[in-house]
């Protein structure tokens, strides 16, 4: 039975790693999981040279964790995992902050890594969250994972 957990976090609501890993291996009876794999995402402080002074995400909560929960399970199908766990946060965060959290549970590193790597593609491109970075020389939407187009301002 493979766990899968998806989430769309508020800004500020906590996470807590160990209550991931704990939950990734909780269903791990006969002791299968030999690896997890996590990434957490941050908002970066320096865009091209111009501080960023937030990174404002925005997503409709209910179609975005359906992308997320369909990633999730055809990521633990392909790669025969034990666990997948996906939260995107959204608000106006700042530097340093937390905004995606992956994490994947399997047999080994032959299957966590490689899965890690694709979920955070997957979701980087599939998943609709918004997201409008704000910086010392202007406001840019993000496209896809590193496409910047200025804001039109009236």
């Amino acid at each position: 039975m493979v766990f899968v957990n998806v989430k769309i976090l508020d800004r500020g609501e906590p996470v807590s790693i160990d209550s991931i890993i704990n939950d990734l291996v909780r269903e791990d009876a006969g002791h299968l999981v030999g690896g997890v794999g996590l990434f957490i995402g941050l908002v970066k402080g320096v865009i091209n040279g111009s501080t960023v002074t937030s990174l404002e995400y925005s997503a409709i909560k209910e179609v975005a964790e359906k992308a997320l929960n369909h990633i999730a399970y055809e990521i633990a199908e392909k790669y025969g995992l034990q666990g997948v766990l996906i939260y995107h946060r959204i608000g106006d965060l700042k530097p340093g902050e937390t905004t995606l959290i992956i994490a994947v549970a399997g047999k080994s590193r032959v299957n966590v890594m490689p899965a890690l790597s694709e979920a955070l593609e997957r979701v980087k491109k599939e998943v609709p969250v918004f997201k409008l970075e704000h910086r010392s020389d202007g406001d840019y939407w993000i496209i896809g994972d590193s496409t910047r187009m200025p804001r039109k301002t009236s």
